[in-house]
């Protein structure tokens, strides 16, 4: 009945960015139907936010209107209709939202999202339900005491990243409540729910409250990755009664609800249609690139380069990276890591070496041995988060190990793409990523070049993505997967489930010479960045 069924089906994920809300639509053989957006900014002027957000005087605090985000959803979903798509076809939508944000609604609302009124818009009918009128987002860094009273109280950095995954992050949920909790205790008392943003999304289609998964679950500092459940240490040295106001955490596949009867007749969806678990922007990415294996894993490089994959054993850092519960593999992780100096940082050497041109920067790069020669770089143009740099600056070492002024525009450039990806491999396999092929995705994933060191620092096939919107698209393919198994009585492989998607494109394969220059390289690099200064 299942397969009769997939052929007719259609599957839609939504995206709440930090900066918009995307939609994209698949059919069963994974072909994208349709793709559309809001733009915060451009769309919604009326709430003020600049990229999606409000940044505070502090300098520390920021925020997003809560509101907007419910507005955002019925402008989509009018997009959606007057495009004509066929939501009457849509058999599950699942949904990815921004990681570590938070939603704080009073008693009571509850009740208003089950009496939704197809009839009258949606932020009309909700305005009054946010105990918060404005949520905390990723961007915040105000809870620094907070972070460090937690892991006094846990035990240190190491054991609050063996419960929860990571160390106490200053945007991670679990630290914004016990600010909250603190500052501002009538707001806390008269809050009935907090959710993330990806599980108040699902609550706004199913007219309830919707569960957090287990997956964003663990960028909160709270959630026991091992045993898939709140800790109750973290919970207690959060805020009181905690369990209560979060609700039991789902599996990331899990079937939440139907759509609530509002969007079936203001949209023509079935009433049939499947709520799936959302999920975080990042393991939804994960989901969108497929990393269904363990040891496959993903380059996404943007203004930050971060770095991705599937794994099985679980080893948290309590220094950098994060380990998260596998959105598709209920038995396995996922780690990641954050390298802020990205793009950024190599359009700084472009500029400076190559005369802003990405071909003579590629020519220079071209032009280079692997391994530079012995030259290598560290470019902390802002302060680096893999691995912790506060202090800013450019430091150069020649072969011998000696401290130098410049290298020449040749040498520049590939230092500094040699380094991020020296960087990304040690400080991979100190989190359990040992990876076995790597998806690149992001802008600079066009740039052959670039990708061919990826593949000699890594000495691994490097396959590129080509579809945009890797976090809508992993909602969909979650949408596709929650859905099969929900027909199917018990849990089906995410491989099993992704066998009809089209296949990656291979980019490079490694050369085994270049690779074991890197591979004696790295040691050396490890012991030069022990030399940067922290702070």
């Amino acid at each position: 009945m299942a397969d009769a069924q997939m052929k007719n089906a259609f599957f839609l994920g939504l995206d709440s960015s930090t900066q918009s809300l995307k939609a994209v639509l698949i059919d069963s053989s994974f072909r994208v139907q349709g793709e559309t957006a809001v733009n915060f900014d451009r769309d919604l002027p009326r709430f003020g936010t600049e990229g999606g957000v409000h940044r505070h005087a502090d300098g520390l605090t920021v925020t997003s209107p809560a509101l907007m985000w419910v507005a955002a959803l019925d402008l989509l979903l009018d997009r959606m209709r007057d495009g004509r798509w066929p939501l009457n076809r849509v058999a599950a939508v699942s949904g990815s939202g921004q990681q570590h944000g938070s939603v704080w609604l009073v008693r009571g609302a509850r009740q208003v999202l089950n009496r939704l009124d197809p009839g009258l818009p949606l932020e009309k009918q909700l305005e009054g339900i946010f105990a918060l009128r404005d949520s905390p987002v990723w961007m915040d860094s105000s809870t620094t005491a907070e972070c460090r009273e937690r892991e006094e109280k846990m035990g240190g950095a190491q054991r609050v990243a063996d419960i929860t995954g990571s160390r106490a992050y200053e945007r991670f949920t679990g630290n914004q409540i016990a600010k909250i909790f603190k500052r501002q205790p009538d707001v806390y008392g008269k809050t009935e729910r907090i959710a993330l943003v990806s599980s108040f999304m699902a609550s706004l289609l199913t007219g309830d409250y919707a569960p957090i998964d287990m997956s964003d679950g663990s960028g909160m500092n709270l959630l026991d990755i091992r045993r898939r459940a709140w800790d109750r240490l973290a919970m207690d040295v959060t805020s009181p009664n905690l369990a209560e106001k979060l609700g039991e955490p789902s599996p990331s596949h899990a079937v939440v609800g139907r759509i609530h009867g509002r969007y079936a007749k203001a949209y023509s969806f079935s009433p049939n249609c499947f709520v799936i678990a959302f999920s975080g922007d990042n393991p939804c990415s994960l989901a969108g690139l497929r990393l269904q294996k363990v040891n496959d894993a993903a380059i996404s490089m943007g203004t930050s380069d971060t770095m991705f994959a599937s794994i099985g054993t679980p080893r948290p850092s309590g220094e950098e990276g994060h380990i998260f519960v596998n959105p598709v593999d209920p038995e396995a992780y996922m780690a990641m890591l954050c390298i802020k100096n990205g793009s950024l940082t190599r359009e700084y050497v472009r500029d400076m070496a190559a005369s802003g041109s990405w071909d003579e920067f590629n020519r220079k790069l071209e032009s280079t041995p692997p391994g530079n020669n012995g030259n290598i770089g560290f470019y902390i143009r802002e302060p680096e988060i893999t691995p912790p740099i506060l202090k800013t600056g450019v430091y150069r070492f020649d072969g011998a190990g000696r401290s130098v002024e410049a290298f020449d525009p040749a040498a520049e450039t590939r230092a500094v793409v040699e380094g991020q990806f020296l960087a990304m491999r040690l400080h991979a396999r100190k989190i359990g990523i040992s990876a076995e092929k790597i998806l690149a995705t992001g802008g600079a994933s066009s740039n052959r070049s670039i990708l061919k060191v990826m593949a000699d620092v890594f000495g691994v096939p490097v396959y590129v993505a080509e579809q945009a919107n890797s976090a809508a698209l992993g909602a969909a393919c979650r949408a596709f997967h929650g859905w099969l198994c929900a027909m199917k009585g018990s849990f089906v492989p995410f491989a099993a489930a992704m066998e009809g998607a089209p296949e990656f494109q291979m980019a490079f394969r490694p050369e085994p010479a270049a690779h074991r220059t890197y591979d004696a390289m790295l040691e050396r690099y490890e012991e030069l960045e022990k030399r940067i200064p922290k702070k």
